[in-house]
């Protein structure tokens, strides 16, 4: 029998703890080893007992969250997944926690909410189960009832036939786990003049504005927080924002992004399947789709409508993906044309379009 997932929980709040904590019993793959209302009681409980993963809120007396983040992956390396709330202050600095390390975010403002019950729980349990499972990096110096798995079909239907072909060329993506610095990869990796992008991250509500603000300013090309109706052109990324479904669209010769709400597809909402779909149906064989590093299968059953549509596919390979979840699960289907590691797929792309 597999041994539980042992989590230390450490969030200066008693209420977001204890409720924490009852979340992540429910699920009868996770052990919660032990709580922590700081960083200092965290490190002694550390010293008696490892965990497989710690549960960190960001702001916290005596120590704040990132700082204990960069000392644990500076000294004693444990997957980290970030409570955060949702100010934009907030975002940035969950932006810096993901750069020392951190596996996922969390939102606390949530919590409790009847939303947050139907929808999150399922969520934070997963975040927690492929923290377990990620390929983390050192910085220097009762069972769980689980609601309907639904498919792209409750917010895109399928299509069996794509609109004709134009000269123009659209790439879309997808990612979870791991993919905040493997999305940096690829882009920073992009020329100026490179196709126009359309990125599912699984991210949560406002958090994917500063994500798109902090590769925008390290990358050639322009990268911003879809917003409806925008235009997708060369030289740009476009990322969906949190909690809100992106589909490719298509009038003319103009490919735009479409910003809705919906039901979680495959779990999440961004859904990579949705996004996937509606190239399917609005690009067909103009398009490039890439899977990356994530935990699940959000998107591979989408990559496959893609290839059979006649676009041309990629997923990252397991030896550069932080969690091989989402491309091993794309693979399996049938739904790859190529396998490369994350630092050859945008020379691929450019190569495709």
């Amino acid at each position: 029998m597999r041994e539980k997932i042992k989590v230390l929980i450490v969030d200066d709040s008693s209420v977001v703890r204890q409720t924490l904590k009852d979340v992540l019993s429910s699920d009868p793959m996770i052990e919660v080893m032990g709580t922590a209302p700081d960083p200092f009681i965290a490190a002694e409980k550390i010293r008696h007992e490892v965990p497989d993963v710690i549960l960190l809120d960001i702001e916290m007396p005596r120590m704040d969250g990132v700082t204990f983040l960069h000392k644990i992956m500076s000294q004693h390396p444990i997957p980290v997944v970030i409570c955060s709330s949702l100010t934009e202050s907030g975002a940035e600095t969950t932006m810096k926690a993901l750069e020392y390390g951190a596996i996922e975010i969390i939102l606390k403002s949530r919590l409790g909410t009847k939303q947050f019950l139907e929808e999150s729980r399922v969520r934070i349990c997963d975040a927690v189960k492929a923290a377990s499972v990620a390929k983390i990096r050192p910085v220097a110096s009762k069972p769980l009832k689980i609601s309907p798995k639904l498919t792209a079909d409750a917010v895109i239907a399928p299509s069996t036939k794509a609109m004709i072909q134009t000269t123009e060329k659209v790439v879309v993506v997808g990612a979870s786990t791991g993919g905040t610095e493997a999305l940096r990869t690829l882009l920073e990796d992009m020329p100026l003049d490179a196709p126009g992008i359309v990125i599912v991250q699984h991210m949560p509500e406002n958090f994917t504005t500063a994500f798109a603000k902090r590769l925008d300013g390290t990358c050639r090309i322009t990268v911003k927080e879809a917003e409806d109706n925008d235009t997708v052109i060369r030289g740009r990324a476009l990322i969906a924002p949190g909690n809100r479904h992106t589909l490719l669209k298509r009038s003319g010769a103009r490919y735009y992004v479409e910003i809705k709400d919906g039901p979680l597809v495959s779990r999440h909402r961004p859904s990579v399947d949705v996004l996937f779909r509606s190239a399917t149906r609005y690009a067909g064989k103009n398009a490039v789709g890439v899977i990356m590093t994530g935990m699940g299968d959000d998107g591979a059953k989408g990559m496959l409508e893609m290839k059979n549509a006649g676009a041309y596919t990629i997923a990252q390979d397991e030896a550069t993906s932080v969690v091989f979840g989402m491309p091993n699960e794309a693979i399996k289907l049938g739904g790859v044309n190529k396998v490369l590691p994350l630092e050859s797929i945008a020379h691929e792309v450019i190569r495709k379009t």
